[in-house]
């Protein structure tokens, strides 16, 4: 059975080894290493209990990781989402007033609706419908988006209240870290060393080590006795409001941002739907287990960028994540820093889809740049997304050339549209 399981991934049969597989899913783990302590903490404030949303978070990203493997055969990790878990807390439980319970019956209702769409001809349909420029707008949004997660990860930008953003101090010893271990991933990426992410991470790690600067993230270890009671603990109250108007908000997050996720990272455009698929049982799953939806994992980039073509990488981070549960103070070890080389470097590859951006065309320019400016501005994928998928039939239909878009961006701009209009009315 497990040679059978091995000749199905076979490395040599997308032009790959094993060793650079394996390279690629430690990679792509320790770079999302951080969602087991970070994940818990935020959905603690929704309520979860924060042994219980540990083995959630764990559970949730093995049961993901080895979807992808198997089904998918794809290098691409699922893990609770950071930013939609933020929503999950302060939006749904917070601002409408969901209990946590009801939180996550959200979560199930809008996985089963996403299910519907990936199980169904409309993923197809809805990939396909998607324009070559907002593809490409996507791929290079998310490549920023990656690069300014690392600068603040990195202590290389700090929040500023007069200008959103400002130049961290440079004599901190997280800066001069950072910096250090940017040069030192540069120097190995630019010369081909094999692993070079990796190393980067552990050079890093090592020296926040010697330096005393690493951070445990307040978690030392793993409490099971809590999960009883998340594991299955969804409501439904279906006659409330406020339930309806999360899951709608929900399922438009899950649906496009996995979508936008995987159009920019897959190296196998052909596995788009299989993967597609995962993003979508796993998600739902994510309620079952009891957390907030999981996403084809942006850091998966990182291992994609060291030559992870196939489902190894996924499989690797899977085992990983098993170990994950137990050992939360070595990966207390590994400081925020580690992954801001590793971001930056993966976000400048990613920016190249620019390159086949028509900015000559400004119909298909325009939106393009909004997706790409809007993701990380906004520090939400699916926002970006909707600036982009908005203003293209908008700028079409004032150039009397509204039969080129197809019939579907008009229905996505709609519930883009929708969505964005019900989430300013909620947030008040």
């Amino acid at each position: 059975m497990l040679q059978q399981l091995m000749q199905w991934l076979n490395p040599q049969a997308e032009g790959s080894s094993w060793k650079k597989e394996i390279t690629a899913g430690l990679t792509s783990f320790f770079t999302a290493a951080y969602i087991v302590v970070v994940n818990p903490l935020i959905l603690q404030d929704a309520g979860i209990p924060l042994g219980a949303g540990v083995v959630a978070t764990v559970a949730v990203s093995v049961f993901g990781c080895l979807l992808m493997a198997f089904w998918a055969r794809a290098p691409i990790i699922m893990i609770p989402a950071m930013g939609i878990n933020a929503f999950f807390t302060f939006t749904i439980v917070h601002s409408l007033g969901l209990s946590w319970q009801a939180g996550l019956g959200t979560v199930v209702i809008s996985g089963i609706l996403f299910l519907i769409a990936a199980m169904t001809p409309i993923g197809a349909k809805l990939s396909e419908a998607v324009p070559s420029s907002l593809k490409h707008g996507i791929t290079a949004g998310i490549g920023l988006f990656l690069a300014f997660i690392g600068l603040q990860k990195g202590a290389l930008i700090v929040p500023s209240t007069k200008s959103f953003v400002a130049l961290g101090d440079f004599t901190s010893p997280v800066a001069i870290i950072t910096l250090a271990g940017l040069l030192f991933t540069l120097v190995l990426y630019v010369r081909n060393v094999k692993g070079s992410f990796l190393l980067g991470i552990l050079f890093i790690t090592l020296l926040s080590i010697l330096t005393g600067t690493q951070s445990s993230g307040g978690l030392k270890e793993t409490n099971f006795a809590d999960y009883s009671q998340v594991f299955f603990a969804a409501e439904f109250p279906l006659a409330s409001l406020s339930f309806w108007i999360a899951v709608f908000s929900l399922t438009m997050i899950v649906v496009f941002e996995n979508m936008g996720l995987l159009t920019g990272m897959l190296p196998n455009k052909d596995r788009f739907s299989s993967s597609y698929k995962v993003t979508a049982v796993t998600s739902l799953a994510a309620g079952l287990f009891g957390t907030s939806p999981t996403i084809a994992s942006a850091e998966s980039a990182s291992g994609i960028a060291e030559g992870g073509k196939t489902g190894i990488p996924a499989l690797v981070a899977g085992i990983l994540f098993v170990g994950a549960a137990f050992s939360l103070p070595v990966l207390g070890m590994i400081p925020n820093n580690a992954a801001a080389p590793v971001l930056l470097i993966v976000g400048a590859l990613m920016m190249q889809s620019v390159s086949h951006i028509s900015f000559s065309d400004f119909s298909e320019g325009f939106p393009a740049f909004l997706i790409i400016a809007g993701i990380p501005l906004t520090s939400s994928i699916a926002d970006g997304l909707a600036f982009g998928f908005i203003a293209y039939p908008l700028l079409k239909v004032a150039l009397g050339r509204w039969k080129q878009v197809p019939s579907l961006v008009y229905v996505i701009a709609s519930m883009f549209l929708i969505n964005l209009i019900a989430t300013a009315l909620t947030s008040h």
